[in-house]
């Protein structure tokens, strides 16, 4: 699942090298964040969130079922700028 989180950040961001995934396994939750630049944040969320939305929809229905579920959150590197999913739940 990680390689589709990274398959769709990268079509957005441009600055792929400095783009930083970081997996935290939990009892029923694998957080999945994002660390991206500055200038990447605005590409990947999206307006109005819209492409973050649609990369956590994909991901959702892409688990399969009786499977940890995956949660992802985008942070700006250096900032404590965050768009997470956990307000949808």
């Amino acid at each position: 699942m990680l390689e589709l989180i990274q398959y769709i950040v990268g079509q957005f961001a441009e600055d792929k090298e400095n783009v930083e995934y970081v997996v935290d396994e939990k009892e029923r939750v694998i957080e999945v964040t994002v660390v991206l630049s500055p200038s990447d944040m605005g590409k990947v969320i999206g307006k109005q969130g819209k492409i973050a939305k649609a990369m956590r929809t994909i991901v959702r229905f892409a688990t399969p079922a009786n499977s940890k579920r995956y949660v992802i959150e985008i942070r700006e590197r250096g900032s404590d700028v965050v768009d997470s999913d956990s307000a949808e739940e």
